[in-house]
């Protein structure tokens, strides 16, 4: 009762994040990126893009309390870890400052004023980065602290100073960042995965907003004799564990949804495929390929020349007066001109196989247009699951045909 009276979100007390797991998606988000970063490294944006994500794995390699303990164990002064992770951090949110520099300015990357942007981010925050390593040596930190150093050195001249200045840094470039990002989810045009990716960004960004004001908190709390040391060794890396998360995983968005939406799209070609190439064996006198192994690209692509392949065979017996009159049928009968190309060529498909199980030997007549027919077959493909549309164009199709003859 008495330790919620004092604390009423005590229960976040005992909120901890592993900096390994945003460490991991961070990583993967780098491994996604890091082939068109080296195929088009003049691109200064994709520069960005690999320089936020390297640094974003390092704070938290850097930062997680095992990291922090070898490192000042190995060079045997204490706290050392605390400037080079703050130099981390500060590095990352200046990049995060040039993302958004050259995001913005697209195509005019090489201007003037991107040019002066980039210079003034690069020497403000390596300016700041110098601050921080000269305020530590000033500063007087013999006890070394793993989780809770902010707090504990709140107090302490210069290493006060040290972290009001990283998390000042800090909070700046990701409040500048999260402003942009969220006016560009509402930009028109944006294509739809790279607008989720956007979202994601957005809240990553705004999460790191978290991240400071409960460093920023615990540190006034102890500035007027109060305890809220929790806010910074569970809630401010629990956020900041949180927000490098999202912000992976708007790299990420953009890049897997496009791909796995290309891999669907693929295996949905290949299926609705499968009816035209069944019809099309007795043309080929085999199956078609297997490919298990292949890729969905690859896979349509066999399908797809294999269909192709039957229809050249095919194309002495294609009666293309048929495949006029077919069309016509298919119009008069209520379907769309895209449709009715469709009815028509399976038509004149269904015609030339019955022509050919019945004359195999013939020759046809002369090589006609097939060009029709071959850019049709993904529709031709899909009309053969529709019989009596089918059936009821070629009745109608042939129906001018038997009246002639009728009245000669």
């Amino acid at each position: 009762m008495n330790r919620l009276a004092v604390e009423p979100f005590a229960f976040l007390s005992e909120l901890y994040i592993s900096f390994w797991i945003p460490g991991a998606v961070l990583s993967a988000a780098l491994a996604i990126k890091l082939p068109s970063i080296l195929k088009l490294w003049r691109d200064p944006l994709l520069r960005a893009v690999g320089g936020l994500l390297l640094f974003a794995c390092a704070v938290f390699a850097f930062a997680a309390p095992s990291t922090i303990a070898w490192t000042n164990r190995v060079t045997g002064v204490p706290n050392i870890a605390a400037p080079w992770v703050y130099s981390l951090l500060t590095a990352l949110s200046a990049s995060w400052l040039l993302l958004v520099v050259h995001w913005r300015n697209g195509l005019t990357e090489h201007s003037v004023q991107t040019r002066r942007a980039t210079q003034w981010v690069v020497s403000v925050y390596a300016g700041v980065v110098v601050a921080l390593w000269v305020l530590f040596a000033l500063a007087d930190v013999p006890v070394e602290q793993i989780r809770d150093l902010d707090t504990y050195y709140a107090n302490t001249p210069f290493m006060r100073e040290e972290i009001l200045l990283y998390l000042t840094a800090h909070t700046v470039a990701c409040s500048i960042t999260a402003r942009l990002v969220w006016n560009w989810i509402r930009t028109d045009g944006l294509d739809g995965w790279l607008r989720w990716g956007l979202r994601f960004l957005g809240l990553g960004y705004a999460t790191n907003l978290v991240f400071s004001a409960a460093k920023f908190t615990a540190v006034a709390a102890r500035w007027t004799g109060h305890d809220l040391d929790w806010l910074n060794t569970n809630v401010a890396p629990s956020a900041a564990c949180v927000a490098a998360t999202l912000v992976a995983t708007g790299f990420i968005v953009p890049h897997a949804g496009q791909y796995l939406q290309d891999r669907w799209l693929f295996r949905r070609q290949h299926r609705s495929l499968r009816p035209l190439a069944r019809l099309m064996r007795p043309v080929m006198g085999r199956r078609e390929p297997l490919a298990l192994r292949a890729t969905p690209e690859m896979r349509l692509i066999r399908r797809e020349t294999y269909i192709r392949d039957a229809l050249l065979q095919l194309s002495r017996h294609l009666d293309q007066d048929l495949g006029r009159r077919s069309y016509d049928a298919a119009l008069a009968l209520g379907h769309q001109p895209g449709r009715a190309q469709a009815l028509a060529a399976a038509v004149t498909i269904l015609d030339a196989l019955d022509t050919e199980r019945r004359s195999a030997d013939t020759d046809g007549t002369g090589a006609p247009d097939t060009s029709y027919v071959l850019q049709q077959i993904q529709a031709v493909s899909q009309v053969l699951g529709s019989p009596d549309d089918i059936k009821a164009v070629r009745t109608r199709a042939s129906v001018p045909a038997e009246s002639m003859s009728v009245h000669d």
